[in-house]
């Protein structure tokens, strides 16, 4: 059983930012309107604040990020993205990070359960609004750019 203990500081922060980062990850893929754009981090939250399973590690970053969410904290604090390279890239370079930071030290069933939460998150936020059409008309559900981003955050944080 895997729990904040095992993980130093910042290690531990970058883990709980994950979820968000994963839900984030969708959101620049394709980057629509405020109102997508809301209903997407809406959806994140939701997801991230609950885990799909119960592994231990997964509770502690559920309960963290429910408690900062709560106190109005914003989860994502402390992720910067660069100019350095596609904004996209950069957060699959994260969740890939933090994925091999959690299989390092976590049990492989913990380590797979992770990733398969990070799924479910970016998941999520793909299906929580509907691109394109004119007024609701002729929109999709997960438009290709989002699909497209989903399969690579999927490579990414796959065990």
């Amino acid at each position: 059983m895997t729990t904040k203990n095992e993980f130093a500081e910042d290690e531990w922060s970058r883990i709980v930012r994950a979820p968000m980062v994963a839900g984030l990850a969708i959101s620049l893929a394709d980057p629509g309107g405020p109102i997508e754009a809301t209903k997407e981090t809406m959806a994140t939250l939701r997801t991230a604040t609950n885990p799909p399973s119960r592994e231990q590690l997964l509770s502690e970053v559920a309960l963290e990020i429910q408690a900062m969410a709560q106190q109005r904290k914003n989860p994502l604090k402390g992720y910067k993205l660069t100019r350095d390279t596609s904004p996209g890239e950069q957060v699959l370079d994260e969740l890939s990070a933090v994925q091999a930071m959690v299989a390092a030290k976590a049990t492989p069933d913990e380590a797979a359960a992770f990733g398969r939460w990070l799924i479910a998150v970016a998941q999520a936020a793909a299906d929580a609004a509907k691109d394109g059409g004119f007024m609701g008309f002729g929109a999709e559900q997960v438009s290709e750019r989002e699909q497209a981003m989903l399969d690579r955050v999927r490579a990414a944080v796959t065990v």
